[in-house]
């Protein structure tokens, strides 16, 4: 018989679920937690846009002087409105994607799993979607945009066993 693996997941946490026979319960086989889910939103995003270097100064580029401003944008330097094209929230939930991603693949190397059902909110589904290798990707037999994170494993598994029939049934119309 075939072991499916229940990824259930967020961009704080990723629970993972084994399902060897559907008459048993699922049995948790991992519960992996972000590092920075356990950080405040200050300890994460220690960097605030300020000032430019030399933003005072009459020589750099970036000073206050209407010159130094257009050689600073000239230049390609971020001004005062610059923002980053990923905030630091983004950036931690991507390196935990990776992360699982990881974990997954070597699972499915050492032979753990054979197909696997992923369900994240919305949000990180997309972000792990990204990261899952090429070889884990056919094993997916559902996925599912909900985050149910915080569920117990028999709620999660009626929720899985809903999503699958509801599947098969917009595959039979």
């Amino acid at each position: 018989m075939q072991t499916t693996w229940i990824v259930s997941a967020n961009a704080g946490r990723a629970r993972i679920f084994s399902e060897a026979d559907p008459s048993e319960p699922l049995e948790e086989i991992e519960d992996m937690v972000s590092s920075a889910a356990r950080l405040r939103d200050a300890d994460i995003n220690t960097d605030e846009i300020g000032r430019t270097a030399a933003g005072s100064s009459r020589h750099g580029i970036g000073g206050n002087e209407a010159a130094g401003f257009a050689h600073n944008a000239k230049a390609g330097a971020p001004t005062k409105s610059y923002q980053p094209a990923q905030t630091p929230q983004e950036h931690e939930a991507e390196q935990f994607a990776k992360e699982i991603s990881k974990y997954l693949m070597d699972a499915h190397q050492e032979g753990r799993f054979q197909q696997l059902v992923i369900s994240a909110s919305p949000q990180f589904l997309g972000a792990l979607r990204s990261y899952l290798d090429s070889h884990i990707k056919p094993l997916i037999k559902l996925e599912v945009n909900k985050d149910y994170t915080h569920s117990n494993a028999q709620q999660l598994r009626e929720q899985i066993r809903e999503q699958l029939q509801a599947q098969r049934a917009n595959r039979l119309q």
